[in-house]
């Protein structure tokens, strides 16, 4: 493997050109006519453009993307977060084509994003799973009776679902229907799929995901927990490592399942197992995102291992598993969102008149943006992942807080304000966190 085609924009971008270079790797840049100026398109030591501004025709085109590997030269590609790089079809093309997808094969990424059937494999596995249906529900009556049966509340969740979408919580019976029908809805038009199953509903869980990596022979290891419950519809907003509500045997047991649910599936490269953590301590898996995470940073920074040069090796064959993984200190990383808080968090595409990141000890900063930078209409409204750490987390929030006080950014709001607010919230400093905290706590 020699040159590497990142399939992606924006930070995560510009976070695998610079892995490519330290391994002394060649890049390859792919963007849109709205990315022309955008600093992957500089920094890669190759650039083509690939479609127009809509990601329809462009970061989400398979022809596209491959007609680029081949006229580079690219024998791999990286296909960061979001976009194609949880398609198992795209997967597959870059199989065909004799090209490296640095990540889990096709069949892996089907059965895990598939949501009910993963749920089979790691019960399988002897991964504990919320109690659920057996499988798709096919019905409203069916769904109805399964409901009854294990008793309310439930969560209707999408099948082939993701961020949020297709997703109902139903306290009582009274409600069931409509909520049903609202998820199926919203499947068939997020996803083209309108399968969908039930769970019991966790009230007031923790999110806690694993990072794994997987050599794509059975054999996988995980580098600690992140605690992700911190999120606003869904979709998370800070992060941090190692979680306050995990002890050292929490953490070898959900290490273990999810050491055991990777290797069920063959896993190959840098994926995250997740999981709902109630307050008597059981956890139960939700699901496993096939792909490095935008909140990858904060494990970095507790264990000192490059991810993203992980992964990369992985695919080169190389053998990366260690015996002497440990979590040292605390690391916590604000998503930094070109969104207004006080409008309902509505996006905020434009000019950045003035842009000066936060320095100093323990600060670290993953952006694509910079001073005149326009950020387009077109794609997610993350502009920055701004990540401290420190020995303790008292130490951590604190560097945070200073570090906030510090980023300079004009011309779009932002979710700055929203991080400044959090970090000074008693039951936050204090660890009384879940994954209702920001609607029940802030946003009343």
């Amino acid at each position: 493997m020699k040159k590497i085609l990142i399939a992606n924009r924006g930070e995560i971008a510009l976070r695998v050109i610079r892995a490519c270079k330290e391994m002394g790797l060649e890049s390859v840049a792919v963007y849109s006519k709205a990315d022309e100026d955008a600093l992957h398109v500089r920094y890669a030591d190759e650039a083509v453009c690939i479609g127009p501004a809509v990601s329809t025709e462009s970061y989400l085109k398979p022809d596209r993307i491959m007609a680029a590997a081949e006229v580079t030269g690219a024998d791999a590609i990286h296909p960061g977060y979001g976009f194609l790089s949880e398609n198992a079809l795209f997967s597959a093309i870059c199989a065909d084509h004799d090209i490296k997808f640095i990540g889990p094969s096709p069949e892996t990424i089907a059965t895990m994003g598939d949501k009910s059937r993963a749920r089979d494999q790691m019960r399988a596995a002897g991964v504990p799973v919320v109690p659920g249906s057996d499988g798709v529900v096919s019905s409203l009556e069916e769904g109805k009776k399964f409901a009854d049966s294990i008793g309310y509340p439930v969560m209707i969740k999408a099948s082939a679902g993701g961020g949020g979408r297709g997703m109902r919580a139903v306290m009582d019976g009274d409600d069931f229907e409509l909520h049903f029908q609202s998820a199926r809805a919203e499947a068939e038009a997020a996803f083209g799929n309108s399968d969908i199953y039930i769970e019991k509903l966790i009230q007031n869980p923790r999110h806690i995901e694993l990072q794994v990596m997987g050599d794509g022979k059975g054999n996988a290891l995980h580098y600690g927990e992140r605690e992700c419950s911190i999120q606003r519809r869904h979709q998370k907003l800070l992060e941090e490592a190692p979680s306050i509500a995990v002890d050292e045997d929490l953490r070898a047991r959900m290490g273990a399942a999810a050491i055991a649910g990777a290797e069920a599936v063959n896993y190959e490269g840098a994926g995250t197992v997740e999981f709902l953590l109630d307050s008597s301590g059981e956890f139960y898996f939700m699901e496993m995102n096939t792909r490095i995470q935008v909140e990858h940073p904060v494990t970095e920074e507790v264990t000192g291992f490059d991810l993203i040069q992980q992964q990369i090796r992985v695919a080169m064959g190389e053998s990366l598993f260690k015996s002497d993984f440990s979590i040292k200190g605390h690391a916590i990383e604000c998503r930094i969102n070109a969104e207004d808080p006080d409008k309902n968090f509505r996006p905020c595409p434009g000019r950045i008149e003035q842009f000066h990141a936060p320095g100093g000890p323990g600060v670290r900063i993953d952006t694509h943006v910079y001073a005149g930078y326009v950020i387009p209409p077109h794609y997610d409204s993350m502009i920055a992942k701004l990540v401290t750490y420190a020995p303790t987390r008292e130490w951590a929030i604190r560097r945070m807080q200073r570090a906030l006080d510090e980023f300079i950014l004009e011309g779009v709001a932002t979710t700055i304000p929203f991080h400044k607010e959090l970090l000074q919230h008693p039951a936050f400093l204090s660890g009384k966190i879940d994954t209702h905290f920001v609607e029940n706590q802030m946003l009343q």
